[in-house]
């Protein structure tokens, strides 16, 4: 079946002719009267990792000069792709990370980089970071606005005790004297993580629970002293693979207000090289399956530390550096938006994308620092999606996935659209539940609950909207020439491109009248403000 691609000219008209076997109808009822969840200002994060050029996966060697130790900070497209989202909070951490040592007066050793070693963990020395560097990257972060969370080494001074796992307590000497400059020079940290990846069975190398609980609480303690009666900065942790028990423990041992945030990792797509990587994004089951650690971990925070928060501390979809073929493509975006998505739903305070830079992942292309399609996507929900979740009945395919915040500048909502279909459009409508009455009729499903049917419907905003003149705003996101593995993408059918002058280029909408239906397209997303939305939530 051969299909017609709309694209959405200034009057966003629908095509005089859609075939009606060319798209599905779809209606998304809007529960405006509270929030199931929230999320915060700086939910959307990118991620500044440790790995030297020398990190190679599946014979290619993607991150360049990518890291904390080499990244070209003086770069203005850096700069600008920061500051852009004023702010953006930005993850220093990785893998390397407890392997990092601070180029304090104390040190001991000279201050080296990381060095490609037989027998090290993940195949590397240890690295030194010097405070000269330390200061050159605070430059950046203070003239962009960033939001800075810092991972600290969390292995340092434990002994490995057998394969893969390590014990003693935390050696936190060096880590101190670096917070303690930190301190010194007024760098604003907003959080320190402590550990990458050590939780559970670990990667490369695990703490237990209770050894890992009670460093914490010294590091709060670190952190009481040294920042005295200013504000101080949250202590995050783990940094790892969810594992029920061992979070659960770890909130136990740490006790109350240590742990103000507990980080988890996902790469919910295989590995890099996998080729079922492009499947598995297009696929509404599969990508649902990390539903069940958001709400897992949800349940494990309010159980054993409900003073915590969950956070995503690192996504990057396929493990080993990303996907050569898909990680910085338009396709990549269904993955990442999803996961906004779903994490959100389930008060996930902050998400960290693996990586603003570096790896096949990155938000910025590692060579030229200019945007991959991703980076717009990041950038469209963090101007638009509000921090309060809002329920949502639906009904039609799963192969359209519906996400609704309050909207973040203009009041009213916010609606994210992705259509996962390769063959089949979308015409959506979009209705207030304020005078619906759920009986039976066409099936609806209530955030994954089957309720029958509607007995009326109202107008999408009720009283507001009576006239036909409110319009919403919306931004349709579509791959260049329809390929979706494209590096540009498409906003409302013009390429998204840097300016003349090196700018990251303005985003605007298209406005149509709220009474008709939003049409989108195969493998296309959509964000879609309503200004004018009456839900009681919003306006509070």
């Amino acid at each position: 079946m051969r299909l017609w691609v709309v694209f959405l000219l200034p009057l966003l008209c629908l095509p005089a002719r859609v075939r009606s076997e060319d798209y599905s109808d779809v209606t998304v009822i809007v529960r405006g009267s509270e929030t199931i969840a929230s999320t915060s200002d700086e939910f959307v994060c990118a991620t500044i990792d440790w790995w030297p050029p020398e990190k190679c996966n599946y014979d290619q060697c993607p991150w360049g000069r990518a890291s904390v130790l080499n990244l070209d900070l003086t770069n203005p497209l850096l700069a600008k792709a920061i500051q852009a989202f004023s702010p953006l909070r930005i993850r220093v951490g990785g893998s390397l990370q407890d392997q990092v040592l601070y180029g304090t007066p104390n040190l001991g050793s000279p201050c080296d980089p990381f060095m490609k070693v037989s027998g090290g963990l993940f195949g590397f020395s240890q690295g030194c970071i010097t405070l000269e560097r330390w200061d050159a990257i605070n430059d950046l972060f203070l003239n962009t606005g960033a939001v800075v969370t810092f991972g600290l080494n969390a292995l340092q001074g434990r002994q490995q005790i057998s394969k893969g796992v390590w014990g003693g307590p935390w050696n936190s000497s060096n880590a101190r004297e670096f917070m303690e400059y930190t301190v010194s020079m007024n760098y604003p940290i907003d959080s320190w993580e402590f550990g990458n990846e050590l939780s559970g069975s670990g990667i490369g190398a695990s703490v237990g629970a209770e050894q890992y609980g009670k460093d914490l609480v010294e590091l709060q303690t670190i952190i009481n002293e040294l920042y005295g009666d200013s504000r101080k900065p949250l202590v995050v942790a783990p940094g790892g693979f969810y594992d029920q028990k061992w979070f659960g423990d770890l909130l136990e041992v740490s006790g109350p207000n240590v742990l103000n945030a507990m980080t988890h990792h996902i790469y919910n797509l295989g590995a890099g090289n996998d080729p079922q990587v492009p499947n598995r994004i297009l696929n509404p089951q599969y990508l649902s399956r990390t539903s069940d650690t958001f709400r897992s971990l949800q349940l494990t925070i309010q159980r054993h530390g409900p003073w915590s928060a969950p956070w995503v501390g690192e996504a990057g979809g396929a493990y080993n550096s990303g996907s050569r073929l898909v990680s910085n493509t338009f396709l990549n975006s269904f993955w990442y938006l999803d996961q906004l998505g779903q994490s959100s739903k389930y008060d996930t305070k902050v998400y960290c994308r693996q990586t603003l830079i570096g790896g096949n992942y990155g938000l910025l292309d590692t060579e030229t620092f200019v945007p991959n399609p991703d980076y717009y996507s990041a950038l469209l929900w963090h101007r638009l999606m509000g921090t309060g979740v809002l329920s949502t009945d639906i009904s039609g395919s799963s192969y359209l996935r519906t996400y609704v915040h309050c909207g973040k500048q203009k009041g009213g909502i916010a609606l994210l659209l992705l259509n996962l279909h390769q063959s089949m459009g979308f015409m959506v409508s979009v209705r207030n539940d304020l005078n619906v009455n759920l009986a039976e009729g066409q099936g609806i499903i209530r955030d994954n609950v089957f309720v029958h049917g509607l007995k009326r419907t109202v107008s999408w905003v009720g009283s507001k909207a009576s006239d036909g003149y409110s319009k919403r705003e919306e931004y349709h996101l579509s791959a260049k020439d329809g390929n979706p593995y494209a590096r540009t993408m498409l906003l409302n059918g013009v390429p998204l491109e840097l300016t003349e002058d090196g700018d990251i280029p303005p985003l605007y909408p298209v406005e149509v009248s709220v009474n008709s239906p939003i049409y989108v397209a195969p493998l296309t997303i959509a964000f879609v403000v309503f200004p004018d939305f009456e839900a009681e939530v919003c306006s509070r």
